[in-house]
């Protein structure tokens, strides 16, 4: 129930009232006290009896003549208030209270015969039970007719297959018969919480458990049960169906139960003809957190009562179903399906999945596929409701298998392979299926004399595939045979097959009889939205192999290497994989579409085959280029010899096949830059117009612009026990320093120098110039002796600088002994990360936060040959002062780690504790 201040409660309770309307107050008064001792929501009535009686006083109350006026007045302000639709206040001068009597008083003929009129028994085909009930009998009727409902109701309905529990006319009850219901449907293994109910007039709170024993026969938790309901089911009925739906052990079917009340009692407002219904008590279930009550229970399954029934025997032919098509489906997949090493978990998932509320054959389906792919992490296993459609499998490579027939073998030749030379000496092949050849030696003769002799001297090779749909995958290998260097032997691919249990390498022919292709020109394999089947295999093998380049539209996504099964008497289908591919790399492939290289049109294939042929011819070039540059100016020279000597072994083996414009070759060589150098600084990119210089001369500051500068750059603060808080976010220039430095002494390093701790913030401070490092670390020793900061070796001259503390700074040093903290985040970089690894080297300060993200102290932008590609090259290393190894390429490793947000607090904590420490020893 939504809760309400009590000022709400007495306005909307009084402002609806009629301007020329008369009334006692107190009427509202003795109303609002029955509420407060009665109404099953106390909580929400706090204060209400007060804020009437002001609301009196003040003559806020307005008249209404009208006594059913007044009623129907007060029942919308009290509905409204507290969001109730079961409080209502009636004007009945005659009404004459009615005590019901109680069941267990009758004599016993009379509740038998009761009985009998409310229960109703019956065996439906296939032994599925129908179970009337129009009456929940309370708990101490239930021991009065123990016996007679336990022989003829409760041990009959224990021997059917299924139940239908019918309370769709079940308008009466009493809680305490709810347990047994539940006991009944469920296990003896522990005992289940079903509902607690607050009673509001005697201010308990009583709890139903479900009971440890009943007498007879149970009919446990296994058997399927469906409960059916209507706008009428009310009460205690609604009290089982919402138990037993929640504790996932009944289907609900029908229509959303009345939503009535655990008790609801009529009371009379004082010694007036008015009088008001209030629900006395209230049910919480502590399977939801929630109640029944108002809302009702919504079913499982909606349908109009009347059709219930029916309704539930088709649901329970379904269910029916389910122990064999899992049955089905575990032998399915233990006997075909190609990843043996997954059919146990899939067999152990089928036996343990919860299926207790399929409702459907199409539901089922579609929670076992779910379930299945899941586990199995193979979108190839499909489970599928087909109805009105036939189970389909994968095209039957026998199809295409030509016999031993000279004549029939010329002709399939030249029929199937379509041969050309396009401008530009580009050789053109088309082929829209792949043949099963029975009759090897002389197809390839055929072949060698059709295909392979035409297109011997051609500078590339466009193989067309955009309208291939398959075919017989054992013609592969004669194909990329002639597309490989035939002095080595090459891995093409394995295929496992469960049907046959076989296993299948797939290498390059040791002899070919037509001249090799080999792997050095370029080839360019064209595929469309309709390419399927073999054709995804060969498109997919020449990326895998780099022996190719494919360009057009992703494939068809139709080669699955799977069967299609029905699962008798039903509509359900699985699709299993029986074959897995293996490809060179030992990969699994699970097929799906093939994404090209190029992503093009199909129509516009041929075009973009030609531009990427071309640009192909300059690849080398540019790709030498990249590692003389980086020989050149690379900071680690060995490293930078190395490297180029990969992108070039890179290249030779085809592993650039797959980059198509300046864009992808970028990208391409960015990522092996950085996976051999292991240098994540190093950059390639593409830029149209030569870039900028990244290094600008710095620029002095105007008298009036430095004011604006140190506030934008600077930010100080005192903080408690006298420590001092600094962060600047950008390394400025050292001219830039000393242009600025009286402002710099007197706005910031005055307010701080002083402090007995100083926290540096660092963790926005991407870096900068360099140069006023050694300025910035020598306030923070003192005077003699120098200290040696760092050394920095410069590729583009080839020297060694030792970088040492200054002897003299202007104003005051802060000194060697005070403690010094330096916040760090992974934006920490360039110059702020040399200032930072130098304070923590000489031992000067405690880092605090992230790892710093170990960017260059300086990079050259230089460009890839005469291209539109320019490489950005880290020229400088700084080498510890300590230890004489280059730290710059791994960044700074911080004292304590910390989240970046969390460091300058963490730096507060251990400064305290220091401090704790100090007063501690004296």
């Amino acid at each position: 129930m939504a809760q309400h201040s009590p000022p709400l409660l007495l306005t909307l309770l009084l402002c609806t009232l009629s301007v020329d309307s008369s009334f006692q107050p107190a009427l509202v008064l003795d109303m609002a006290n029955i509420l407060l001792e009665n109404y099953c929501f106390p909580e929400n009535l706090v204060g209400m009896q007060e804020a009437i009686q002001q609301a009196i006083n003040s003559g806020e109350i307005l008249q209404i003549s009208d006594k059913k006026t007044l009623a129907a007045v007060l029942t919308v302000g009290v509905q409204g208030a507290l969001n109730d639709p079961r409080l209502t206040v009636t004007y009945e001068p005659n009404f004459v209270p009615v005590v019901p009597q109680m069941l267990p008083s009758l004599p016993i003929e009379q509740l038998i015969w009761l009985v009998r009129n409310s229960v109703k028994l019956d065996i439906l085909d296939n032994n599925v039970g129908y179970l009337r009930i129009d009456r929940i009998i309370g708990e101490e009727t239930a021991a009065k007719l123990g016996s007679l409902l336990r022989d003829n109701i409760w041990d009959k309905v224990a021997q059917t297959s299924s139940l239908i529990l019918d309370l769709r006319y079940s308008t009466a009850g009493e809680l305490s018969g709810v347990p047994f219901i539940i006991s009944y449907f469920s296990d003896s293994e522990s005992l289940i919480h079903i509902d607690t109910v607050y009673d509001r007039p005697s201010n308990t709170t009583r709890e139903l458990w479900s009971m440890p024993s009943i007498p007879g026969e149970k009919y446990g938790k296994n058997k399927d049960l469906i409960i059916l309901t209507s706008k009428r089911t009310v009460g205690a009925a609604e009290a089982v169906a919402y138990t037993l739906k929640n504790l996932k052990r009944a289907i609900i079917v029908g229509e959303r139960s009345a939503g009535g009340s655990v008790k609801v009692q009529k009371i009379r407002i004082a010694q007036s003809e008015f009088y008001i219904t209030v629900p006395v008590a209230r049910s919480v279930s502590p399977i939801t957190g929630q109640s029944w009550e108002v809302n009702g229970v919504s079913p499982t399954v909606s349908v109009i009562a009347k059709e219930a029934v029916v309704k539930a025997k088709s649901l329970l032919v379904v269910r029916s179903t389910i122990p064999k098509v899992i049955q089905s489906i575990s032998d399915i997949i233990r006997r075909y399906y190609a990843f043996t090493d997954r059919i146990p978990a899939l067999l152990q998932l089928l036996q343990s999945t919860d299926l207790f509320s399929v409702v459907s054959e199409e539901d089922l389906a579609v929670r076992l596929n779910h379930d299945l792919q899941t586990v199995s992490e193979d979108p190839r296993l499909i489970i599928k409701y087909m109805q009105d459609d036939a189970a389909t499998g994968e095209e039957d490579p026998e199809l295409y298998n030509i016999q031993d027939d000279m004549k029939l073998l010329r002709e399939l030749v030249d029929t199937t392979f379509k041969v050309e030379i396009l401008p530009h000496n580009t050789g053109y092949l088309r082929f829209d299926k792949f043949v099963k050849l029975s009759a090897e030696a002389k197809v390839e003769e055929l072949m060698a004399n059709t295909v392979w002799e035409p297109l011997k001297d051609t500078n590339n090779l466009i193989i067309d595939l955009r309208y291939n749909t398959g075919g017989s995958s054992t013609s592969l290998a004669l194909i990329l045979s002639y597309l490989q260097d035939p002095s080595q032997k090459h891995h093409f691919f394995t295929i496992h097959d469960s049907f046959q249990n076989i296993t299948t390498d797939y290498n390059s022919l040791p002899h070919i009889t037509g001249p090799s292709y080999g792997s050095k020109r370029g080839v360019y394999v064209l595929t469309s939205y309709y390419t399927s089947s073999v054709g995804e295999e060969f498109a997919y093998l020449v990326q895998s192999l780099h022996c190719g380049t494919v360009i057009g539209e992703i494939t068809s996504g139709t080669l699955m290497h799977s069967k299609t099964f029905q699962i008798e008497g039903t509509d359900i289908a699985i699709t299993v994989p029986f074959i897995n591919f293996l490809d060179n790399n030992g990969e699994f492939w699970l097929g799906g579409g093939v994404v090209p290289d190029a992503i093009v049109l199909a129509e516009d294939a041929v075009e973009h085959a030609h531009e990427i042929a071309d640009f192909h011819q300059g690849l080398r070039s540019l790709i030498e280029g990249t590692g003389e540059l980086l020989e050149k100016h690379y900071a680690i020279h060995e490293v930078a010899i190395e490297v180029s000597k990969i992108l070039l072994r890179k290249w030779t083996e085809g592993l650039y096949r797959s980059v198509v414009d300046f864009e992808s070759l970028a990208s391409q060589l960015t990522a092996d830059l950085q996976e051999t150098s292991d240098d994540h600084r190093l950059h390639v990119f593409h830029c149209d117009v030569e870039p900028e210089s990244l290094r600008d001369v710095p620029m002095i500051p105007t008298a009036e612009e430095v004011g604006y500068m140190i506030d934008a750059l600077f930010k100080i603060d005192l903080l408690s026990d006298n420590v001092g808080y600094l962060r600047f976010d950008m390394m400025a220039d050292v001219e830039v320093v000393k242009a600025t430095g009286p402002q710099l002494l007197k706005l910031v390093w005055s307010k701080i120098v002083n402090t007995d701790a100083l926290i540096i913030d660092m963790r926005y401070n991407t870096g900068g110039f360099s140069t006023a490092i050694p300025l910035l670390c020598t306030y923070f020793f003192d005077a003699e002796p120098l200290q040696h900061l760092y050394t920095v070796f410069d590729r583009t001259t080839n020297t060694m600088t030792e970088v040492m503390t200054l002897p003299q700074v202007k104003g005051q040093r802060y000194g060697s002994s005070k403690d010094v903290y330096i916040l760090t985040s992974h934006m920490t970089g360039s110059a702020a990360e040399v200032f930072t690894r130098t304070m923590k080297d000489l031992k000067r300060a405690t880092i605090v936060g992230e790892p710093t993200i170990g960017g260059s102290l300086s990079s050259g932008t230089y460009q890839i040959r005469d291209s539109v590609l320019y490489a950005s090259i880290p020229n400088q290393v700084v080498l510890s002062a300590i230890t004489g190894k280059v730290w710059s390429v791994s960044g700074v490793e911080p004292h304590v780690i910390a989240q970046a947000t969390d460091a300058l607090p963490v730096a507060q904590r251990i400064i305290a504790a220091r401090l704790l420490k100090k007063e501690q020893g004296k």
